[in-house]
């Protein structure tokens, strides 16, 4: 296979052609280049006179002269794609336009803005049916690729897999993909999963990045397609330049020279590429070491015996906590650990003065020591809130909640003292809940049957007749007064069309409590910058927490928005009795 390294340029486009042209007969097809086989253009971009061959019978091969990445011209030019998204549009109301009339500079505003919370779990739903919807990107004041890295970075935050892995595979000629797609590959690898990390290359066609390209060239080997590899590694040096390092590593694995000691933490696949061509591999990480080394060297069982560490060495014990809060260690590891500790009776008895004398790590390991030491409930809560504040103040905030939780459940409700109920309800792990179930009270009018409507139950004829029935007894109970629930609840059905009866209409206020803003965008049709400001309304809190009032104006905006599955589950979250 290394004679492909001395073919000419024109050796290579046959070499190509004929490739395909052969494994198009054979039981597993090769596809490193996801080659359609029903087009046969080849083109050749000359790097060194920026000249072009055409023919006609052969696949185009575009060669990047900036970056020096070998990628297929599907014919589609990249910078042209104004789609991008996940869902279909009609799954929630909306439409393929939903940005192209809004101002990119309130996008980007009520983005960032958005981006710096921690939003809630309905926020964050709002959030991706905003995001992830299939439509034309925005192109007033705000580039397309300013708005997909906005989709890139939100995916990356919410560390979502599967949803990265079908945006990946839905959106395969996005500009600019490479970062999504090298997001989730370095995470499957980091956590020693490398098949997969290469399953996403059976969907990928082109990317722009060296090192993707360099890391499918890892995955072919692995998978025992070495012809493909090489075939791949030859274009590359080609019509480019080549890493010294990855390709020193690749003909190690390809058995074309001895395994080495050489190693690179540069990044995940230079530092895997270290561990498969070294026989006796040992890499001590410090305390500056990343977090995704951490977790390779975790998941490949690299890490020393946390048993074996000396605990009269203060960078070894830091070096624990920091790795068991990466989660490259379990905790009980380190409470373990802590447990080694030596300290005097005065210590322990006088733990809330004497933890301050000691440096950090082993104030945690007293404090720990004396918890397990005790039967006190008062005591041993305090001692766990002691404990926290070291982990926190520390920066180690994924030690702990685990075996605090564990602490707080030995101890019953009523046993708290007042100025620690606060600590106790924050911190315990509270039970499964039960699911609640809706229980219907047909007197009320927001509690009734006619809820079954939004539970997709029920038909619109027939919710129709049961509503104006409904609002015909309620009109002969003069001690009936329509509550906001039921305002909600009357404006959602007569918004999705339910005929109700005039002369019902005196029973409740039926104002339109929009500005004139908001109206103006929905007409304009800013649908997607309306629900950026509806999920910045909702913020941090969750429907339950929201007064009723601003949960009132949110459905009435949704009602304005079609976008009927966002407000029939605020609906069921606020409207129903549940028990």
């Amino acid at each position: 296979m290394k004679i492909l390294k001395q073919l000419s340029k024109f050796f290579i486009i046959l070499f190509i052609t004929t490739f395909f042209v052969k494994s198009g007969n054979s039981n597993e097809p090769v596809d490193i280049w996801s080659i359609d086989k029903n087009e046969n253009v080849i083109e050749e971009t000359l790097i060194e006179n920026n000249q072009s061959i055409e023919n006609e019978n052969l696949k185009k091969i575009k060669v990047l002269d900036q970056n020096k990445n070998i990628i297929i011209n599907d014919s589609v030019d990249s910078n042209n794609i104004k789609l991008a998204g996940l869902y279909d549009p009609a799954e929630n109301g909306l439409s393929i336009d939903m940005w192209s009339n809004s101002n990119g500079k309130e996008i980007k505003y009520f983005l960032d803005k958005l981006s710096s919370k921690k939003l809630s779990k309905f926020s964050e739903k709002i959030l991706d049916v905003a995001l992830l919807t299939n439509s034309y990107l925005p192109s007033n004041n705000i580039s397309s690729e300013e708005f997909l890295d906005f989709k890139f970075q939100y995916l990356i935050n919410k560390k979502d897999f599967n949803l990265i892995k079908n945006f990946i595979i839905k959106n395969p000629s996005v500009e600019d993909n490479h970062k999504i797609i090298r997001f989730y590959i370095d995470y499957y690898l980091s956590n020693s999963q490398l098949e997969k990390s290469c399953e996403i290359f059976d969907h990928i066609k082109q990317v722009e990045s060296d090192y993707v390209n360099n890391f499918k060239i890892y995955c072919l080997i692995n998978e025992n397609k070495k012809e493909e590899a090489q075939l791949l590694i030859d274009l590359k040096s080609e019509f480019g330049s080549l890493d010294d390092f990855f390709l020193k590593k690749f003909n190690i694995l390809m058995g074309y020279e001895k395994k080495d000691g050489l190693i690179s933490d540069e990044n995940i696949l230079k530092f895997s590429l270290s561990h498969k061509t070294n026989e006796n591999f040992s890499y001590e990480p410090k305390i500056d070491t990343p977090n995704y080394l951490w977790k390779y060297l975790s998941t490949s069982n690299l890490l020393k015996d946390s048993g074996l560490i000396n605990i009269e060495n203060s960078d070894q014990v830091k070096l624990i906590e920091k790795a068991t809060n990466e989660g490259a260690y379990d905790s009980q590891e380190l409470f373990n650990l802590y447990k080694r500790f030596q300290f005097d009776i005065n210590q322990l008895i006088n733990v809330s003065d004497a933890y301050k004398l000691l440096p950090d790590y082993q104030g945690r390991a007293l404090i720990y020591q004396r918890l397990l030491l005790t039967d006190d409930n008062v005591l041993k809560i305090n001692l766990s809130s002691m404990l926290k504040k070291s982990f926190d103040e520390s920066n180690l905030l994924n030690i702990f909640p685990e075996e605090l939780s564990k602490i707080l459940k030995t101890i019953n409700e009523d046993q708290i003292p007042s100025n620690f109920t606060k600590f106790y309800v924050e911190n315990k792990e509270s039970e499964k809940e039960k699911e609640l179930k809706i229980k219907f009270n047909n007197k009320i009018f927001h509690q009734s049957k006619l809820l079954n409507y939004f539970l997709n139950k029920t038909s619109l004829p027939k919710v129709e007749k049961e509503a104006n029935d409904l609002l015909k007894k309620i009109k002969k109970n003069k001690k009936y007064s329509f509550s906001k629930k039921d305002i909600m609840m009357v404006k959602s059905l007569k918004s999705d069309g339910v005929q109700i009866l005039k002369k019902y209409d005196k029973l409740y206020e039926n104002k339109p409590n929009l500005p004139v803003e908001i109206n103006s965008m929905i007409v304009n049709g800013e649908t997607g910058l309306v629900l950026l400001k509806i999920a910045d309304i909702i913020g941090e809190d969750e429907l339950e927490d929201i007064d009723l009032d601003s949960v009132s104006f949110i459905v009435e905006i949704l009602n304005e928005l079609n976008t009927i599955n966002l407000r029939n589950e605020i609906l069921l979250k606020v409207l129903p009795l549940k028990v």
